[in-house]
């Protein structure tokens, strides 16, 4: 499985970007489908996940009320809304799948199998 980032860019603090993450290759099986984040020097942190068929999400203390989760199967597609952003929202947004159907450990980044390459996301004050 390949993942694709995309959407990220330049907002100014209370501004709006959306970033998807469009999944090729062996998608037949079922995938918890997660966003992560990377502030330099910092470790990456989980932001949001949902599962495979899109009935639950969760999200990090830090962006519920703000970001939203969804995918799209058919389209082999996930799209992280974020909204009133902040300047500590800053950092490269990773997407990531999880080879399974349960939510056990969504907010782990190692227990995601693969993960996409990145996008950039950088909020002005």
């Amino acid at each position: 499985v390949q993942l694709q980032a995309s959407g990220g860019g330049l907002v100014q603090a209370g501004g709006s970007l959306r970033l998807s993450c469009a999944a090729s290759g062996r998608t037949g099986s079922s995938y918890v489908m997660g966003w992560f984040h990377q502030a330099p020097g910092k470790e990456r942190e989980f932001v949001t996940a949902i599962s495979w068929n899109g009935g639950a999400t969760y999200y990090a203390v830090s962006v519920k009320g703000r970001f939203t989760l969804s995918r799209d199967n058919a389209k082999n597609t996930v799209y992280l809304q974020m909204n009133s952003l902040k300047p500590e929202d800053a950092a490269v947004y990773y997407c990531a799948a999880q080879r399974t159907v349960t939510m056990k450990e969504y907010s782990t980044p190692g227990r995601y199998d693969y993960w996409g390459q990145g996008t950039l996301v950088t909020v002005s004050s």
